[in-house]
């Protein structure tokens, strides 16, 4: 490494230098691990229906085979209390964290959009990118579902594939809080996660409990498809006004004639 001039300050050397050392290009066998890590993570977020369930001794072999890291040791966590229990705890429990919990939805874009016109933009987004990455969903799950961002980011790559994770950090943390505070053992896979992410900044921290304790935006105007706008049109960018809210009702008002 070329010396840096003695002009600089050392302080501003110490960190150069710092920095330097961080910027290491992983190997092939080093992308190849971490997009294994992210499909497993994939795998396991995933409904444990039967298949999942019998495919859990290879998992597990899966996870027992990467070499020793924090990511890896939180999986092994995870696997051991997956396997150790029986398939209809394990699909209670799922609902129970990850359906009837708003604080640990996997639906990524709810946490910076809630249900809003603003969310079924943001899910056009994703899904544009996946297809100009040439991959195209099967529509099972929405775009934004943990486990189709994480397979996304497995497939593409550290870079493009992994930016829609790096975006939805916050959405991530505020997850991996609530299923730790929950003491849901999927907080192991959220954990996992975090090793290969930025660690999050003061500003992420207090955007994370601002959600937590206000929740998301609430507008409730539905997703299909995607949050259309109009007469089947979606809403250029900054466009939406929030519709001033109606006075509450006792009794949902008759449908107008023709279509009774």
């Amino acid at each position: 490494m070329t010396p840096l001039p003695a002009t600089i300050p050392a302080i501003v050397r110490t960190r150069i230098r710092a920095a330097t050392r961080r910027r290491t290009v992983p190997t092939p066998d080093d992308l190849e691990r971490r997009a294994l890590l992210l499909r497993l993570l994939s795998l396991l977020l995933q409904y444990p229906d039967h298949e999942l369930t019998d495919d859990s001794p290879r998992l597990a072999a899966a996870v027992a085979a990467l070499p020793p890291s924090p990511a890896t040791s939180e999986l092994a966590l995870f696997m051991d209390w997956f396997r150790s229990e029986e398939p209809e705890a394990l699909e209670r429990h799922y609902v129970e964290m990850f359906d009837l919990r708003r604080k640990s939805s996997l639906y990524l874009t709810y946490y910076l959009h809630g249900d809003t016109r603003r969310r079924g933009m943001a899910l056009l987004t994703l899904n544009n990118r996946y297809r100009a990455a040439g991959w195209d969903i099967d529509g099972g799950e929405l775009p934004d579902h943990l486990p189709v961002v994480l397979e996304f980011a497995a497939l593409a790559g550290p870079g493009r594939g992994e930016a829609p994770l790096r975006q939805h950090r916050r959405g991530l943390e505020l997850i991996h809080q609530a299923l730790t505070d929950a003491d849901s053992p999927y907080r192991h896979l959220l954990a996992a996660l975090r090793t290969l992410l930025p660690p999050p900044t003061d500003a992420d921290l207090a955007a994370v409990a601002q959600l937590a304790a206000e929740g998301p935006p609430d507008e409730d105007v539905g997703l299909d498809p995607y949050g259309t706008y109009g007469e089947g049109e979606f809403a250029p960018p900054g466009a939406f006004v929030p519709p001033e809210q109606a006075p509450p009702t006792l009794t949902p008002p008759a449908p107008p004639e023709g279509h009774r």
